[in-house]
């Protein structure tokens, strides 16, 4: 501690030059000196808060810079700061109103319209996020990290190769940007082009190897593609670097369950939930494991976040990976059947990035999707086959609808579904008489054949063809044909479906 000679102000620019050059404890150790003789003393207050931010303390930074904004109300770069410290503890509205405030005060102002950008586009305002990045951008055409933020909105608003070439530019700027490496990636494996995104993510890595986040969405790749060791230890160093990340213990959780290292999985699932993830999606995760009793289906943020997680890159790795051909497998029994006819009014159920949209398409009078993912949805607007989307659970979607259907078709939907009743019950109030429901489940085995349907470690369901001739005598349904196929790829090996088209009794 220096001695009572230096005067405050002196202790301060003291502060300051050790604060810029990373000595962040002797820093904080000068800024609490100058509050105890000065307890209002605005750059003291604001510069802890920021030093408090960077430590990762975001509430005693938004409690600092707050004390500071108390003193000297008209400083923006405080509301800027105040900002970025409110984003950073996940109060994303406070932000954007911190953000406001320093752009009152500052109008031309190209960090407070840059975080303003971010902090839209956490809150889901993605064209007013660009928005506020191109105002950034004007003031200052060379500013790396808002090129790099608003390449993350132009992919999430589905505009990849904009997306691209903004990070490509940011990285011109600046080659040690490693979110913007990272922000490529994730486009890069969107779009299928998993060995540019390996090479990108390896880059984010590489400029910054404690960026926990690009470890973490590494790791995702590498499962994506089957590389579960890999995944494993991409989301174990994830954790050393941020201990108490919910998301990198789920990912852990799913690796672990894809090495059938289940015991292990069952404990990273736990740590998830001790960490602050859904408790009830957890619970579904691990009654998939056979921990706790399955429920009847999964929970509806479970089902959306899964497929939220996966829209991006879900057709190329269901049809290049996976080798999925439900939708083809279900238009060719429906024809068999008689049932295939133009003019029909057809509703594509957990359409999904609507797989089965140009299929259906032919044939439909007017054609609509429903799903619970509004990612997913938003790739099937991009098709440009569909008359009406929703987002909702598709039983409480089928008992709104006021004029009845002709074709109803569910592929690899009902597998996320337990309990199939809600489900019949509305496909019939949906359906005109002799109108078909097509649909696929994934086919019970072993000793699973014994009962209506299991929860599967997979997290899917299996139905027995014994349940769903029962629920077709019970909610008036004609069984026009049940046959097993091969729906798909899971790990190399074939799982078995059932083709299953029922008619409505009039």
């Amino acid at each position: 501690m220096p001695s009572s000679s230096h005067n405050t102000s002196q202790l301060l620019q003291q502060a300051v030059a050790l604060h810029q050059r990373g000595d962040l404890s002797q820093a904080e150790a000068l800024y609490a000196e100058v509050l105890r003789r000065e307890p209002e003393n605005f750059d003291a207050l604001h510069l802890m808060g920021v030093l408090a931010r960077q430590g990762g303390a975001p509430a005693a930074a938004v409690e600092l810079i707050g004390r500071a904004i108390a003193v000297a109300p008209d400083k923006a770069i405080a509301h800027c700061n105040l900002g970025a410290a409110l984003q950073d503890a996940g109060r994303h509205g406070d932000a954007l109103a911190s953000y406001e405030r320093a752009l009152a005060l500052q109008p031309a102002y190209a960090m407070a319209l840059a975080n303003r950008g971010n902090a839209l586009r956490k809150l889901g305002c993605l064209d007013d996020a660009l928005a506020s990045y191109d105002a950034a951008l004007a003031l200052q055409p060379a500013y790396a990290e808002a090129l790099g933020n608003r390449g993350i909105a132009l992919h999430q608003l589905g505009r990849r190769a904009e997306a691209l070439d903004s990070f490509g530019r940011s990285l011109t700027l600046n080659p040690n940007l490693a979110e913007s490496y990272c922000g490529a990636a994730v486009t890069l494996q969107s779009m299928g082009r998993h060995e540019e995104a390996t090479e990108a993510y390896r880059n984010a890595i590489e400029a910054n190897p404690d960026y926990a986040e690009a470890w973490s969405s590494y790791g995702t790749l590498l499962q994506r593609v089957g590389d579960y060791q890999g995944a494993l230890d991409c989301h174990d160093h994830a954790l050393k670097l941020r201990p108490g990340s919910a998301p990198a213990h789920l990912h852990r959780a799913n690796a672990l369950r894809a090495l059938r290292r289940n015991n292990e999985a069952v404990a990273a699932y736990r740590d998830a939930l001790a960490c602050g993830a859904d408790a009830a999606s957890v619970a579904y995760q691990l009654a998939a494991l056979g921990v706790g009793e399955a429920p009847a289906m999964p929970p509806q943020q479970y089902v959306a976040a899964l497929f939220d997680q996966y829209a991006d890159d879900f057709d190329h790795h269901l049809q290049n990976v996976l080798q999925y051909r439900a939708p083809q497998l279900l238009l060719a029994a429906l024809d068999q059947a008689g049932l295939l006819m133009r003019e029909m009014d057809v509703l594509d159920l957990g359409c999904g990035t609507g797989l089965c949209g140009p299929l259906l398409r032919p044939y439909a009078r007017s054609l609509a999707g429903v799903d619970l993912s509004p990612q997913m949805l938003e790739q099937a607007r991009r098709r440009g086959v569909y008359d009406e989307l929703a987002c909702a659970d598709i039983a409480e979607h089928l008992q709104t609808l006021t004029a009845p259907c002709g074709l109803l078709v569910a592929a690899d939907v009902l597998v996320y579904l337990g309990d199939l009743q809600p489900v019949f019950r509305a496909a019939r109030r949906a359906l005109q008489g002799g109108g078909a429901f097509a649909f696929t489940v994934e086919a019970a085995d072993g000793a699973h054949k014994a009962v209506d349907y299991a929860l599967r470690p997979s997290g899917r369901y299996a139905h027995s063809q014994a349940y769903l001739e029962a629920l077709a005598q019970a909610h008036g349904f004609q069984v026009r044909s049940i046959a097993a196929h091969a729906l798909r790829k899971d790990d190399g090996q074939d799982v078995t479906g059932l083709i299953s088209v029922f008619a409505r009794l009039t």
